[in-house]
């Protein structure tokens, strides 16, 4: 877990030096960001944004209060205190990196600029950290189902945020690996203390270990479920569909992409708590 957190962060700083030192990565992450914006619609707006605002401050503050009184309510004391300072620890470090990595980016012509201090996203942040720290909340039996709806609830408040452009996809991935940092060296820390004493307060039984095949069985019903809707709204409306990929096809890779992500850091984590 601590070699993963370290790797993390070595996939967080290079997303950082492609973002804004390789040429061609900036003008992708600005082409993304203009397929998002184009999906803006006045029955569009008004959902992304209720979805974004889910991680503004004072809700997230209910969200986080609510994980860590879950973690308290099942006797786990050290995993309430490692989530308080997962979800503390990442958002503080965004909002931290942000002024200090702070610079102009690329933006498409006739497109709004975003502000210079964007980099990562604190909404990203707050989700993804909302949705893996819930993953080690819950009793084992539930992780795999509560992983994906997780990862769903990162991917969805990122696109909405991304529609309203409030930020370019390379914060998304930015927040996304902050978040996933964080929570792998609080994890890794509790595997630590349970190693060192494992009759301390708050350890309780070990959780049942299930097979792969069936941990994986709801994120792969979810990336199923995806293609399956994807293929239906191509089949109801087929030339939009294809018309709209075909002009934004960087677009289409950058939105699997950040899915994708969002999936696998809530997967991975709930594989590894399978002990």
């Amino acid at each position: 877990m601590l070699a993963s957190a370290g790797a993390a962060s070595a996939l967080l700083i290079l997303t950082w030096f492609l973002a804004f030192h390789v040429g061609f990565l900036e003008r992708a992450d600005a082409r993304i960001l203009g397929g998002f914006a184009d999906l803006r619609r006045p029955r569009v707006d008004p959902l992304a944004s209720f979805i974004a605002q889910l991680c503004n401050p004072q809700p997230y503050v209910y969200f986080a209060g609510a994980l860590v009184g879950l973690a308290l309510a099942r006797g786990r004391p050290r995993v309430a205190l490692a989530i308080g300072v997962v979800l503390f620890g990442a958002n503080a470090t965004t909002q931290l990196l942000k002024p200090l990595l702070a610079e102009p980016r690329y933006v498409l012509p006739g497109e709004t600029p975003i502000g210079a201090a964007s980099w990562p996203s604190g909404h990203a942040t707050a989700a993804m950290s909302l949705a893996l720290c819930s993953v080690p909340a819950v009793p084992a039996r539930l992780r795999p189902a509560v992983a994906t709806l997780g990862a769903a609830f990162a991917v969805a408040v990122s696109y909405s945020f991304l529609t309203l452009g409030w930020h370019y996809p390379s914060d998304v991935f930015g927040g996304f690996l902050v978040a996933a940092a964080w929570t792998l060296l609080g994890v890794g820390t509790l595997f630590a203390l349970d190693a060192r004493h494992p009759r301390g307060v708050g350890t309780g039984p070990a959780p049942v270990r299930f097979p792969a095949r069936t941990a994986l069985g709801p994120p792969a019903a979810a990336l199923l479920g995806t293609v399956a809707l994807a293929g239906l709204v191509a089949l109801v409306r087929p030339e939009p569909v294809v018309v709209y990929a075909q002009v934004h096809t960087t677009f289409v890779v950058g939105a699997a992409a950040i899915g994708a992500l969002g999936l696998a850091l809530a997967t991975g984590l709930m594989l590894a708590l399978r002990r």
